[in-house]
């Protein structure tokens, strides 16, 4: 019987190809397994996700992509508060379909075990009743997995909303430095919340699975790692083994924004080739990032201000329609969105481009020299495996939480702050970006990253910590 390994991530972007990277590494060191990957069209906005999943059957056949039928919500996309929302429903729903596709796919194959997103913890109990090992595979930081594995914890601890916390609370969470209750994940903040409710209920069961495999590689997080491991961050009840197999990085060109690419792409590329080397600062912040057109303002103010070269990313602003806030927006059109001018007076030193850029391409090459990054973790990622330093600027979910470990804990961001408003004002970001590629700060930074992405190809490679924790995976499915 052929052995297989299952795959089931959420339908979001970075979700997905972070999962699909894992998927390419298993099988580029154990060619004998068969990689099924369970996925789901989603009725609103995760990024240009088909165009994807084409590009990577036909360059990855030994890929099998299982689409699952897409359950109807009870409601209209209009009533959800959130994108996590969103998900959870979608796949709380989808949970009668994962059955059947795994008992399908045990008629004819061996399934060594279901690998699934934190999203996905429905289907966490399918897999017990059906016998088969389920791991998670979480695709944040290992900062990240210490905090939400200590979660539980913290609610138990805490009565009040975090929201409501004074604004010099901060929260001991083992391996981790003081995290401020303002800088917690975004769905954490309000207890009355279903999302709240939601991430609860995933917390609480992530401690229950076979194994957790995360998308980070030991010497970045080393800390956060080791309190894991040893068990401090599940204080009532065992840890399972966690496997740090990172960094996976798209081979598949990468995505900044949600558009699918074209042209763009190769404009990017021809454009950074006749810039000088390390000059370049690149402002992308993922497949869901977008500003209002007071702070695209902004931003072309401060890049103009601070003298540098930059690649920037601009998507359409939100819409302020409620029914199409969980919609693709249009591509923007930037003469009105950006100041009178702007274009014409920066022509020589900065690129602006609609929608989407091949971020993996654009941050391994040499002539880029910063990253104003939202801190998604897939992004921090690429950048910290190109060498490139960042100014963080979160946006949403867990960011908040990801820019403090990364400016106070890897150290390889400097922060961004808003006004009271919350706004970034041109000042402050021209302040940052010059400070990233002008001053001693960006050049500490800078240097921090540099050995960063030593230590990335060094756990990649043979012998290293993220190999050698893959073979420690494949053995304990081969025992099953």
């Amino acid at each position: 019987m052929e052995s297989v390994l299952v795959l089931y991530p959420s339908p979001g972007m970075g979700h997905l190809i972070a999962m699909v990277e894992l998927g390419k590494l298993i099988l580029k060191h154990y060619p004998s397994i068969s990689v099924t990957i369970l996925t789901i069209t989603p009725p609103f906005d995760t990024g240009a996700t088909a165009e994807y999943i084409s590009g990577v059957s036909s360059t990855t056949p030994s890929i099998t992509f299982l689409h699952l039928p897409t359950p109807p919500l009870p409601q209209p996309l209009s009533s959800y508060t959130s994108y996590p929302a969103l998900t959870s429903e979608l796949l709380a729903l989808s949970n009668p379909n994962v059955r059947h596709a795994l008992q399908s796919i045990s008629r004819d194959s061996a399934v060594l075990a279901v690998v699934i997103d934190f999203f996905c913890t429905p289907a966490l109990g399918v897999a017990g009743e059906l016998n088969i090992p389920a791991y998670y595979f979480f695709t944040s930081s290992g900062t990240g997995l210490a905090l939400f594995l200590y979660f539980p914890t913290l609610h138990r601890k805490n009565t009040q909303r975090f929201r409501d916390a004074n604004a010099n609370t901060v929260h001991e969470v083992p391996g981790l430095p003081p995290v401020p209750a303002a800088d917690l994940p975004e769905p954490l903040l309000d207890r009355s919340s279903k999302d709240y409710e939601s991430f609860l209920y995933y917390a609480t069961h992530i401690s229950k699975s076979a194994g957790i495999i995360v998308n980070t590689f030991e010497s970045l997080e080393s800390e956060a790692v080791k309190a894991i491991c040893n068990g401090l961050c599940v204080p009532d009840g065992p840890t399972p083994p966690v496997f740090c197999v990172g960094p996976l990085i798209s081979t598949q060109g990468g995505e900044c924004g949600g558009g699918g690419g074209g042209g763009g792409g190769k404009e990017c590329l021809r454009w950074l080739n006749s810039q000088p080397k390390r000059s370049v600062v690149f402002l992308c912040f993922g497949s869901l990032g977008v500003f209002s057109e007071a702070q695209l303002k902004e931003i072309a103010v401060g890049l103009e201000k601070s003298g540098q070269r930059f690649l920037w990313v601009v998507r359409h602003p939100p819409s302020k329609d409620k029914s199409r806030r969980f919609l693709a927006p249009p591509d923007p059109d930037l003469d009105s969105l950006l100041p009178d001018g702007f274009l014409d007076r920066t022509k020589d030193r900065g690129l602006v481009v609609k929608s989407w850029a091949p971020q993996v391409a654009v941050l391994s090459h040499n002539s880029v020299g910063g990253f104003v990054s939202h801190c998604g973790w897939n992004s921090v990622l690429e950048a910290v495996s190109s060498g490139v330093p960042m100014v963080a600027w979160p946006l949403y979910a867990e960011q908040r939480f990801n820019k403090v470990m990364l400016v106070e804990e890897m150290k390889v961001a400097l922060p961004l702050e808003e006004s009271k408003t919350g706004i970034v004002t041109a000042a402050e970001l021209e302040k940052r970006v010059r400070e990233l590629m002008e001053m001693e700060k960006g050049f500490n930074v800078r240097n921090r990253v540099t050995a960063m992405k030593e230590e990335a190809k060094a756990a990649m490679s043979d012998g290293g910590s993220s190999l050698v924790a893959l073979d420690k995976l494949m053995k304990s499915w081969s025992q099953k």
